[in-house]
């Protein structure tokens, strides 16, 4: 399931992508920003992504634990990726209920490695 919707995502394949997500989804994303229910998270989805310049998602390893699965990716915008695991909660029915998003920050370990004696 995790696999389709990053694909319909990737897609923009909104109707795809709604099919795998349950009707009362919660998005968290890594700024503690949230959507919740299946239109408002869609609605966001299919704005912000067309938006967004050079976008793309190279998506290395998805894994379930029972009705859990992490997905490891990297998304890039305007030639910068970002290095992301996405951990996704599936209901009783095999589609989406809960995504949480965090995000590596390369940027700041350089400049970490940059300051360090």
């Amino acid at each position: 399931m995790v696999e389709r919707f990053l694909d319909h995502m990737v897609a923009h394949d909104w109707d795809g992508m709604a099919d795998c997500v349950a009707d009362d989804v919660e998005r968290v994303g890594p700024f503690c920003d949230a959507y919740r229910g299946k239109a408002e998270y869609v609605r966001f989805i299919s704005e912000l992504l067309p938006s967004l310049g050079g976008y793309a998602m190279n998506v290395d390893r998805v894994v379930y634990a029972g009705r859990v699965a992490t997905a490891e990716l990297t998304e890039t915008v305007d030639g910068t990726g970002t290095p992301e695991a996405l951990v996704f909660d599936l209901d009783a029915d095999g589609r989406i209920a809960h995504i949480s998003i965090y995000i590596q920050r390369p940027e700041l370990a350089a400049a970490l490695e940059e300051e360090a004696p």
